[in-house]
């Protein structure tokens, strides 16, 4: 008797190991006609997520899919298949990478296979080059080396030169533009004029606080945002989180730059020390709303004091 209990005990608990594996999705969110975000984790990395903690997109059109952003892994890659398909039969024939981390292109490999063309800036390109080795070490870490060893980096074959590029896709309109640089050197965005719909990448966080990652260039990253509110968007696909308007970009993005910059800025015009500022700067109500505040906002200052500081 004890014996069937623990065998039925173990079981129960492999039948709960196996559900929390398989729980997660991308969800399939709506933005405009034959506009759809793919919303990743908003939480952290893990393998059950194969790293998608971010958010890609996708656009159908009469001759196929436009992919923004392929994923990490090769698991990754199938599942952002599986929820496209899940609203087209039509394939994806373009992946657009407007992302230099890991998760925005890793998958590259996957679907050019399947013959589809990957569209980039060389900027873009560039910076996926220069940062492959650190997220190939980065991405092992989080699902293992099995898993990350089935994806062979992989870039677009005929990168665009310059910081602006307009094209046609299945009769859709869409330009890349490298806004100034922020969160990774070449991350970039993709506009669609005629629905006025931003991909705006790793530029924009929602429902979570930002990262300033040792890549990360605060003053670039502010500038960068301005020039997205320039277009006037009226849907913003961001880099983490749901898609939303412009006045949720700037209030989960937008403000808090603004908001490093300027009360950092004046603490040092007012020779404050580091420790000093982080301490005074730590509570910012305004943006407790948003998920890893409290793993992120003292972090970010500490940053934000090391940058401006050097700049001065």
């Amino acid at each position: 008797m004890k014996k069937t209990l623990i065998l039925l005990l173990l079981l129960f608990g492999v039948s709960l190991s196996s559900r929390s594996v398989m729980a997660f999705e991308l969800q399939v969110e709506p933005v405009a006609e034959a506009v759809h975000a793919l919303v990743g984790e908003i939480g952290p990395r893990k393998p059950e997520n194969h790293a998608l903690n971010n958010t890609l997109g996708f656009v159908v059109t009469p001759e196929g899919v436009v992919l923004v952003g392929s994923g990490t892994t090769e698991p990754a890659a199938r599942m952002i298949e599986d929820a496209v398909a899940k609203v087209t039969a039509q394939p994806i024939r373009w992946v657009v990478n407007i992302g230099v981390q890991d998760h925005h292109w890793m998958g590259n490999r996957y679907f050019t296979r399947k013959g589809a063309r990957v569209i980039a800036l060389q900027r873009t390109v560039d910076g996926q080059k220069q940062a492959v080795e650190n997220h190939l070490r980065r991405l092992r870490q989080v699902v293992g080396d099995e898993e990350a060893d089935s994806m062979v980096p992989e870039w677009s074959a005929e990168p665009l030169p310059g910081e602006r590029a307009e094209f046609e896709l299945g009769g859709k309109r869409f330009e890349l533009l490298w806004p100034g640089g922020g969160h990774f050197p070449g991350d970039a965005l993709l506009w669609m004029p005629d629905q006025r719909v931003v991909f705006a990448g790793d530029h924009v966080f929602h429902d979570r606080m930002l990262g300033i990652q040792p890549e990360s260039k605060l003053l670039d990253w502010q500038r960068s945002f301005h020039r997205i509110e320039a277009l006037e968007p009226l849907h913003v696909v961001p880099g983490h989180g749901h898609a939303g308007d412009l006045a949720k970009a700037r209030r989960d993005t937008g403000d808090y730059l603004d908001w490093l910059v300027s009360q950092v800025g004046k603490a040092l015009e007012d020779w404050k020390e580091l420790e000093e500022t982080v301490d005074e700067l730590a509570d910012a109500p305004q943006f407790r709303h948003l998920k890893f505040y409290d793993a992120w906002h003292r972090r970010n200052i500490h940053s934000a004091y090391l940058q401006l500081e050097a700049q001065q």
